[in-house]
């Protein structure tokens, strides 16, 4: 693959605007969409996550859209490989490539690849599920601290995924999890041009607020609850949804529900701000500035 090849990279804040833009794109050097949501990977999550609609899906070819099963192991590892297999595919035939999505694990997969972590066992994740049931996030905390101080400092204490999957690579492997955090960036065999998307803070918190609205007029609260057999899935694990399963345990009312879902999101797309600035490779642009972005981008042709 020569140097001469050039993946665009579409990110920002959810509900910012990504969606538009890249179907402007998409269609104005006739290529298709990766998608990289790492939930919209999920078929049954399509209200949730407001994955592409057949009428978007119309208008240019997605990838990596509701590709799983909500079941099914998916991981930043097995998407970094997979997403490199089909650029090979796509630079065959096209100069450009197109990446969008919000998810910061998945970008950094494509654009600096990610550490060959080992994939956890059956039995090993199945244990580890059991523990964290019977003695509590507390308990494995402390174990990990023990057989991995430098990644206790690290992780989100909080996060019982984050933590749970430390333990999991330390007992299966019998070596501390940071040991495999080498963070060697990757080179890749083509040029990358990273584009972001932000509006002020008010406008991004009124059409995150919105969405939430559209969300449940669509039916959120019926796919939610056709989740809920499925809630203890890594997929499940997703702002929309966990805020549901509590209305649906009692423990919210449904207006309470739908309020946290609001303000669970504005909280991420705060998280998803912070970890994009700092990468200065990113340029900035309002996501309504098509002119100015497409101008951007003819610059490196």
């Amino acid at each position: 693959m020569a140097q001469d090849k050039t993946l665009i990279v579409i990110t920002g804040p959810t509900a910012v605007g990504k969606t538009d833009l890249c179907l402007t794109i998409a269609e104005r050097w006739g290529i298709p969409i990766i998608n990289a949501d790492s939930r919209q990977v999920f078929r049954e999550l399509h209200i949730g996550t407001a994955a592409p609609t057949p009428q978007q899906m119309q208008r240019a070819h997605h990838y990596f859209v509701g590709t799983q099963s909500v079941a099914d192991y998916y991981s930043a590892s097995i998407y970094e490989q997979e997403a490199m297999e089909l650029l090979t595919q796509l630079f065959s035939n096209n100069d450009y490539a197109l990446l969008s999505g919000g998810s910061m694990m998945y970008i950094d997969a494509v654009c600096n690849g990610i550490d060959d972590i080992p994939t956890v066992d059956d039995s090993t994740r199945a244990l580890m599920k059991q523990r964290l049931a019977t003695e509590g996030l507390e308990a494995l905390v402390e174990e990990l601290r023990r057989l991995d101080p430098t990644h206790y400092e690290m992780v989100d204490r909080q996060n019982p995924r984050r933590v749970v999957h430390a333990l999991e690579i330390c007992h299966m492997t019998g070596r501390p999890y940071s040991s495999f955090l080498k963070a060697e960036k990757k080179q890749r065999p083509f040029r990358i041009i990273k584009i972001g998307l932000n509006r002020s803070r008010d406008e991004l918190y009124k059409r995150i607020n919105d969405r939430v609205d559209n969300m449940m007029n669509q039916g959120l609260l019926d796919e939610a609850r056709n989740m809920v057999a499925y809630r203890h899935c890594n997929a499940l694990n997703t702002v929309g949804y966990k805020e549901l399963f509590n209305y649906f345990d009692g423990l919210w009312t449904l207006d309470e529900a739908v309020e946290r879902i609001k303000g669970s999101t504005r909280r991420y797309a705060r998280k998803q701000l912070t970890w994009f600035k700092r990468d200065t490779a990113v340029k900035w642009f309002h996501p309504d500035d098509h002119e100015s972005i497409t101008n951007y981008i003819c610059h490196y042709e």
